[in-house]
Parts: C-alpha cells; sequence; structure tokens
C-alpha cells in the first residue's frame, strides 16, 4: 500500500477542486477525504499511532503503550527460525562491545570513562538494526502478555529462543576474539579481567545491579518507541548504555561474552562462571526490565490504551485458559467468534 504521498500531489486546498475521473463531475470539497489521509499518515497498517492525538510530535503513555504492542505482536508471531537468527545476530553484535570495550579499557589502563565510551557501539548496532536481544525483549512481549494478545507459555519459549540463540552468538563471538588473535596483549588481559571481575563481586551485588541494568534497557525500549526517528534513538541508546559500565552494572549478554573469554583462555571453570556471574545478572535483568518498568508503565497507562484491540465492539484477548497454558500469541489469533460470545455472555 502506498503512501498517501504517492495518491496525492499539491495542498489540500488543491484537492477541494478534484474532479471525479469517473462521471466527469466536480466532487467539490473533500473533506473526508483529508480526513481519511489524514488518518493514515497519523495510524501505521496496525492501527498504532504514528503521530501525537494532542500534540503532533509527542505521544502520550498510551500511545506509546500502543506503539509497542503493536511491534510485539509482530515481533512475537515470527518463527522460531526468525527469532534463532535474529537474535544470533545480535549476540554476535555484542562481540563488538566487549572487543571495544576491552581494548579501550586496555588502553586507557582501565580509565572509567574513556574505557567505556564505545561500549554501546554494539547495543545500537542491534537496536538500530531490529535485532533481537534478550534484555529488549523483556518490554515488548511482556506488555502483549498483560493484554492477553500472547499467553505466558509463547512468551517463555519467545524469551527461550532469543536468550539461547543470544547465547550461542556471543560465544561464537568470543571464540574468534579469543582464537582469532584479534585482541592486542593489554586488550586481550582486560578481557580476562573483564570476565572474571563479576565473580568478585558477589551474587546478591550482581542481581542488583543488574536489575538497574534491566531497568535502563527497559526504559531505553520504552523512550525508542516515543522518539521518530533514527538520530533521536542513537542518541538515547547511546547515552542509556553508556551508564552500564559507568556505573558498573551489568548485562546478561555481555556477561556471557566476557565470562566466554576468560573460559576460552584458561581463566575460570565455565559452570562457576555461570553460578556465579550470568545467572544473578540474568535473573537482575528479568527483574529491572519486568517489574520495575512493564509492569509500572502498564499501570501508568489508561483503559483507552488499546482501543486498537477491539473489533466492532469485541474485545479480542485471551480467556484467562488460553493465556495461562495456551500457545496463542498475536492479536490475529485470538478467534473472534469466541470473542464474541464472551462478550455477550457478560
Amino acid at each position: 500500500m502506498g503512501s498517501p504521498e504517492d495518491d496525492h500531489t499539491g495542498s489540500p486546498a488543491d484537492w477541494r477542486t478534484d474532479t471525479d475521473t469517473t462521471n466527469g463531475k466536480a466532487t467539490g470539497s473533500t473533506t473526508g477525504r483529508e480526513e481519511t489521509v489524514r488518518n493514515a499518515v497519523e495510524r501505521s497498517r496496525s492501527g498504532a499511532p504514528a503521530a501525537g492525538s494532542v500534540v503532533h510530535d509527542r505521544f502520550s503513555s498510551d500511545e506509546v503503550f500502543q506503539r509497542i504492542v503493536a511491534a510485539a505482536d509482530e515481533e512475537i508471531t515470527s518463527g522460531t527460525r526468525e527469532l534463532f537468527f535474529s537474535g544470533l545476530a545480535a549476540g554476535f553484535a555484542i562481540t563488538l562491545t566487549f572487543l571495544l570495550y576491552a581494548s579501550l579499557y586496555g588502553t586507557t589502563d582501565g580509565h572509567p570513562i574513556l574505557s567505556a565510551l564505545l561500549y554501546p557501539l554494539g547495543f545500537i548496532n542491534i537496536i538500530i538494526g531490529d535485532y533481537q536481544l534478550y534484555t529488549e525483549n523483556t518490554l515488548p512481549p511482556v506488555a502483549l502478555t498483560l493484554e492477553r494478545f500472547a499467553s505466558v507459555p509463547a512468551l517463555l519459549h519467545h524469551w527461550l529462543v532469543v536468550l539461547g540463540s543470544n547465547f550461542l552468538g556471543a560465544f561464537l563471538g568470543a571464540a574468534a576474539l579469543a582464537w582469532g588473535g584479534v585482541l592486542s596483549g593489554e586488550a586481550a588481559e582486560a578481557g580476562v579481567h573483564l570476565g572474571t571481575h563479576g565473580l568478585e563481586v558477589g551474587w546478591w551485588s550482581l542481581f542488583f545491579k543488574a536489575a538497574f541494568a534491566g531497568l535502563i534497557v527497559a526504559g531505553v525500549v520504552w523512550v525508542s518507541f516515543a522518539v521518530r526517528d533514527t538520530l533521536s534513538r542513537i542518541v538515547v541508546v547511546y547515552m542509556a548504555f553508556l551508564a552500564i559500565p559507568v556505573g558498573n552494572l551489568f548485562h546478561v549478554v555481555t556477561a556471557f561474552t566476557e565470562l566466554s573469554y576468560a573460559t576460552l583462555a584458561g581463566e575460570v571453570a565455565f559452570s562457576t562462571g555461570l553460578v556465579g556471574f550470568v545467572l544473578p545478572v540474568l535473573l537482575g535483568n528479568t527483574l529491572g526490565g519486568v517489574l520495575l518498568v512493564a509492569v509500572v508503565n502498564y499501570n501508568q497507562t489508561s483503559e483507552r490504551r488499546l482501543e486498537s484491540a477491539r473489533f466492532e465492539g469485541i474485545t479480542r484477548r485471551l480467556s484467562l485458559r488460553e493465556w495461562a497454558f495456551g500457545s496463542l500469541v498475536g492479536r490475529a489469533y485470538v478467534p473472534l467468534l469466541e470473542a464474541a460470545g464472551r462478550e455477550n455472555a457478560e
């Protein structure tokens, strides 16, 4: 479907003097047509707003939530193969973050600011490239599940595929760095230090540091859906992810990359690092993303947040049984007839 600009040229005033090419009669005022074009411009194909209803270039919390759910609906209905390879690419892209962080850490003698300046580059690549990263996926699919457009088992399956593929991509990237001689001597030493440093922090400290990192990442997702241009997204992603190394916080896929590199260098046992480093970071990231952002931001929105979820007065949501135990995902999968029956019964 083409954009409105494909169908009309000139100003709205010119449209009012259009001629019906079928019967040769002047159409007169085309206020209805202008309204249709305006609606097409301001709402995407999914029904999510493409512009703010009150202030054109600013979305309300309800409108941001609608945009997140529309994007999540598209993602969660993707096939397992698409999810896996997108997650694999994201995991490998995190290797870029580790490479640059270790390189600058070695050359700047561990300076807390200078060593972190290029840390966000891998995350920019992932978010702008629309790859699937586990921490990024704590917000959109959870929002979809809270609205009962996706079941809990479908959410867990989505998470498992993305996390597993992220870890595989990160391991392959770490192996390329460790066995390919990519890092210089100082950078290699810094990489080993990053991979073993987490074990010195302590389990609960790792957990809470990771929870704040999860809050940052999920917050980036929320803000990214509130902006409308790529440059703004890049600035938001850069500043937010810079806070992770500067604040001495931890991200699970980065942590897994660091652990993999240290393990391949023979400095730490993989099982020890997995339990004492990666696991608390994984749980903390998940808590920060789900509870502190998804649930809080969900509850700050109003009941009008998903007008596009209704079809001819029928709320298209999964039943509680389908939601808890089923495998249905996406608004298109919610049976209209069953939804109509539930609506009429109420």
